[in-house]
Parts: C-alpha cells; structure tokens; sequence
C-alpha cells in the first residue's frame, strides 16, 4: 500500500495482484511513484476540464484509492475507489504507461463526473468520461475516429468525439453540460446550451465527417 496527501485530497494505491504475472507486469513498468503521480495530475485535470475548482462544484470525495488487480473488465470505477486490471496492462507490455496513464484519464472522469442522478444514458456517461481521455491526449489507436458511430448515445470513444465536436460549437460545452447533470437529466440540455437538438447535432457532426 502506497498513499500520497495533497492539500485537497488523499490518494492510496495497492496492488492486489502482487506476485502474479500481471501484478510483477504493474510493478516493472508503471510502479507506484509514476501511478501515484498519475493520479493526482489527472484529477487536476479533470477539474479544470470539467470546470470544478469551487469545491461545492465537486462531489463530497476526500480519497481516491487504486487497486491494480487481476479481472476480466478493464477497469471498474465506484465513487472514489478504481479498479484497473494488472491483466490487462500486462497485454500491452510495449506501452503498458500510456495505456495505464490513459485509463487514469477515463477512470478520474468517472469519478468526477455527474449521471444525471441515474437518468442519463449509460453511452452518454461513459461519452463523458471518455472525453476527458480524449483530452487528455492518451487515445488508443483503436478508437472510432471522428465521424464514426451509429448513434449519438452509442458510449465510449464514438460519444466522446461527438462531444468533442460538440465543444468546437461552444467552448466549455461538456463542463455546462455536466454540471447540468448533478441534478438530473434531458435531450433538452443540447438545445438550451446549443439551440439544436442533440439528435440535429449529430445529423449535422455526421455530415461533417461524411466525406
């Protein structure tokens, strides 16, 4: 168990996977300085992306803790507390900081970020936190590119580049959009922060893309 204090934050960090081939993998080639670090940067991050230095901005959150284990899911996120799959960074031995560091990025959005006390759709959340990976620089080379994607709630990388094209419209879309959603959720929200409605929105981003 490692821990790092910040004047605003606790960050803690195990490896539940110590001694098994994905944990000795964490251990040889991210570490725990280079995690903790990581963690703290991206949540600097994601307050200022999502527009929440205020801390009545933010969630009542006082640590955050890391656990690198053994797991099928990539990474499991529950209020303060990530899950990250020693497994699956040990599948990518030749960039295994990147993808760690990118996963950070995605994990520190979902822990920031508001659901719309449970009404938002599921692909939108996800959207959300996977644009502050998108921001954050750390993107896999699997992901749609721009354009691609069948619906604007699709989830993931698809939603994250709608959104993205969404804050080309208006500078600060996501963090209005996001504060919106601390006390519930509607499709309104697209035409009262961009006068369209989000499915004209998405009409109009796959049209840009279409050649």
């Amino acid at each position: 168990m490692a821990s790092l204090q910040s004047s605003a934050m606790e960050y803690t960090l195990k490896n539940v996977a110590s001694g098994t081939p994905g944990g000795i993998h964490f251990d040889n080639h991210i570490g725990f300085p280079y995690s903790l670090q990581t963690m703290m940067e991206s949540m600097d991050f994601v307050w200022r992306l999502f527009r929440q230095e205020a801390h009545d901005d933010r969630k009542s959150i006082t640590r955050v803790s890391l656990f690198v284990e053994n797991m099928n899911a990539v990474a499991h996120i529950s209020n303060g507390d990530i899950h990250i799959s020693a497994t699956h960074l040990g599948d990518f031995s030749g960039v295994a900081k990147a993808r760690f560091t990118g996963i950070m990025y995605y994990a520190m959005g979902c822990v920031w970020q508001w659901d719309g006390t449970g009404q938002a759709p599921r692909g939108l959340v996800q959207g959300i936190a996977d644009f502050v990976r998108l921001r954050s620089g750390y993107v896999p080379s699997h992901w749609a590119a721009p354009g691609q994607g069948n619906r604007w709630d699709q989830g993931y990388d698809v939603t994250a580049r709608f959104l993205d094209y969404c804050e080309s419209l208006r500078s600060g879309f996501v963090a209005e959009l996001n504060k919106k959603m601390r006390t519930g959720y509607s499709n309104d929200y697209f035409v009262d922060l961009l006068g369209k409605s989000v499915d004209q929105l998405w009409n109009d981003y796959k049209a840009k893309y279409a050649n």
